[in-house]
């Protein structure tokens, strides 16, 4: 326990009741469907650009990563080099086409709706076959997420593992439950910007006190040198290409991370995308940065070893700076946390309403009705999500990886592909997201060799191949299908 004083309990709940001041106001101005998943398509490049950056980064961010850093040293480069390619690569090439190709499109408020009207699917079958995967994935990435949470109030405030998950979790429901979208992405600019100050300040800090960066490599050296070559793993090999690509390999996550694109989505308008590249960049680069700077300073600083490299950012926090503080800086972690919560629970309840209930049952539905059906549904994810998360021996980083993959081997070259090749088929897609999605899952079954790959490369791979070989073999989209195709395009 950590935060044994008024000061970080006061930050807390102050933190708190400012998330909910604003998922009320959200839910003032939220009238329809299209308002609680979207927010109406109304976001600028700030809060775009934030909102998809903090919901990216999660709480792996302030302890997954760092974490792995602490453990692994300069190995960890790796990951924040293939996670900086992604972001950059995903707003340059997939941010204005699925802005404009989404909206032409039926007016596609999710990615099994843009899916379904891109290939003009009366079978309903990519709608359903892309739901079911987002809310597999979705169950293990909330999880992620609330064991962090978990962590976090274990850590600062002495609670009980799973008291501390369902605490967590509440606050991150509440806010959601009312104000959508809205309130997702306006407390995502507040929270981005406390994770990117307390990202950049505490390792400062860290490293300072422990006599500055030269200290801090003396103390990696004398705890293990391989900790100081990103070419070596902690014993001394040398990293192979399977591990190098299977680190870079993160980046082809983005791709298919269904809350990142909903940002896309959300932008006011394409001409906004520039700005909101730059900045979102910029946000990602220097987060990464500071949350392996995090890790590498928790060795410097720490003389005795930590248990847990995922609480360092923690511990860090409460030896370095006063209690008030200390509190507003542990705060960025339940920013963190119910950045990506929020926006994985309303995704998940964005496909059991638009993409389940209206489309297969209740297909008159009013929107008052749905919005109703997607709260309800937020709050039927979190039950299932806070159940898994209750293993006090999870681990945030192995949770994040296993949806991370799961979501970009599933979505990932189906999405591009539909916004750059006309000739891509409905059947095409399906079998792409199957291959895709059911490799991660089989492949993250095994080991051994070439198993030992992140799931992610071959499920992409694969799921690319099962969509053009798909779509050759089968007949070619009609000429309306075609005409959308460049309708769509054209606008970009």
């Amino acid at each position: 326990m950590i935060g044994n004083n008024v000061g970080v309990t006061m930050t807390f709940l102050l933190y708190i009741v400012m998330m909910l001041a604003v998922g009320y106001i959200a839910y003032k101005r939220t009238t329809n469907l299209s308002d609680y998943i979207l927010g109406g398509r109304s976001l600028g490049p700030l809060p775009s650009a934030l909102s998809a950056g903090a919901s990216d980064m999660s709480g792996w961010l302030l302890l997954g990563l760092p974490g792995y850093a602490y453990a692994a040293g300069y190995e960890a480069v790796w990951i924040a080099v293939g996670l900086l390619a992604g972001t950059w690569l995903n707003w340059l090439f997939v941010a204005r086409r699925l802005r404009t190709y989404s909206l032409s499109a039926g007016d596609s408020l999710t990615l099994p709706s843009y899916f379904e009207n891109r290939f003009e699917d009366r079978s309903r079958i990519l709608r359903v076959v892309s739901a079911f995967f987002i809310l597999l994935f979705f169950l293990f990435y909330t999880s992620s997420g609330l064991v962090a949470g978990g962590k976090l109030f274990e850590t600062v405030f002495g609670l009980d593992y799973s008291t501390a998950v369902i605490i967590g979790t509440l606050a991150v429901v509440s806010y959601t439950f009312f104000g959508g979208f809205l309130a997702v992405a306006w407390t995502d600019v507040i929270q981005g910007l406390l994770m990117f100050a307390a990202l950049l300040l505490v390792p400062v800090m860290a490293i300072n006190v422990a006599g500055g960066w030269g200290a801090t490599q003396d103390a990696m050296t004398a705890l293990n040198p391989e900790l100081l070559d990103a070419w070596t793993d902690t014993e001394g090999n040398a990293l192979g290409a399977i591990a190098i690509l299977s680190l870079l390999g993160w980046g082809l996550g983005y791709f298919g991370q269904p809350h990142i694109l909903a940002r896309f989505k959300a932008i006011r308008s394409e001409a906004d995308i520039p700005a909101a590249r730059r900045i979102a960049v910029i946000w990602s680069g220097l987060g990464l940065f500071g949350a392996l700077m995090v890790g590498f300073a928790a060795i410097g600083y720490f003389q005795t070893p930590l248990e847990d490299g995922e609480r360092a950012f923690m511990l860090l926090v409460d030896a370095l700076f006063h209690p008030v503080i200390a509190g507003i800086l542990l705060a960025a972690i339940l920013a963190a946390i119910m950045s990506t919560a929020d926006s994985q629970l309303l995704v998940s309840s964005s496909a059991l309403a638009e993409d389940f209930y209206k489309a297969l049952f209740r297909k008159t539905a009013s929107q008052v009705e749905l919005v109703w059906i997607g709260r309800l549904a937020v709050v039927a994810i979190a039950v299932i999500a806070t159940a898994l998360a209750f293993d006090p021996d999870s681990k945030v980083l192995e949770l994040v990886s296993y949806a991370w993959a799961g979501f970009g081997a599933a979505f990932g070259p189906a999405l591009i592909l539909s916004l750059y090749w006309k000739r891509m088929t409905r059947l095409g897609a399906v079998a792409g997201i199957l291959a895709g999605g059911v490799t991660v899952v089989v492949w993250g079954n095994l080991s051994g060799g070439i198993l030992d790959l992140y799931e992610i490369i071959p499920g992409f791979i694969l799921a690319t191949v099962a969509i053009v070989v798909v779509s050759l073999l089968t007949p070619a989209p009609s000429s309306r299908i075609q005409a959308g195709f460049d309708k769509g395009i054209r606008s970009s």
